[in-house]
């Protein structure tokens, strides 16, 4: 009971912190920056991001220019693409996991200035789980009121912790296969070792009672 409550306090407070994956990074037009984010199955995951270009004449960051937008690419654990598109230079994109693990997140610019691309700043917001709803817009198409709308936050929380409840047991029972598997290749090469050891060693006998034989001294 004590090992379930301990489990279930940690995945309530990773799910909380989800909400704190705010960063900017600089990248070059043409260069990709990939993250791996550990998402349950049926999970809601939104990315907001916004990109500005290097101005050498000031040393700073402003917006970016006209036509320059956001390639955002998604790969689930299986290397299949489950998003792949071009957005404008600031907004947001959304996708729903099916398979839980490890998701690969790419970013690159649209631009195909292969030798005279400038630095890029890029600032990037991720929302996994209830963090990733627009509980204004619910409220607002629903009609919910605050406590309604409370109610529901707090339902889809619970259904998020149990999301990733699963997905640790996945991750363990994952574990455990790879363990029992790692194990019992281990155990198959032990034997092999030492059914080569014993055939080595009746080989080496036998050339021996052969060399001895030859010598006549047996």
């Amino acid at each position: 009971m004590l090992a379930n409550k301990i489990l279930i306090l940690g995945i309530t407070i990773a799910v909380l912190c989800t909400c704190a994956n705010g960063l900017y990074f600089h990248i070059g037009e043409t260069e990709r920056k990939c993250f791996i984010e550990e998402i349950p199955d049926d999970t809601l995951v939104t990315g907001n991001y916004k990109l500005q270009l290097f101005d050498p004449r000031t040393g700073g960051f402003m917006p970016s220019s006209p036509g320059l937008g956001m390639h955002v690419e998604v790969r689930d654990p299986d290397d299949k693409p489950i998003l792949s598109r071009v957005y404008s230079s600031e907004g947001r994109f959304t996708f729903t996991s099916h398979t839980p693990g490890e998701h690969v997140i790419c970013l690159y610019s649209n631009s195909t200035k292969w030798f005279s691309g400038s630095q890029l700043r890029v600032h990037f917001d991720i929302q996994v789980g209830e963090h990733a709803i627009d509980y204004a817009n619910v409220a607002q198409k629903e009609k919910l009121s605050e406590l309604q709308l409370r109610v529901r936050q707090l339902l889809d929380q619970v259904d998020q912790i149990a999301k990733e409840q699963n997905y640790q047991r996945y991750r363990e029972e994952r574990f455990r296969q790879t363990s029992e598997s790692t194990n019992q290749r281990v155990l198959w090469w032990s034997i092999g070792q030492v059914c080569i050891l014993v055939i080595m060693g009746f080989w080496q006998m036998r050339h021996l009672k052969s060399f001895f034989e030859a010598k006549k001294l047996v």
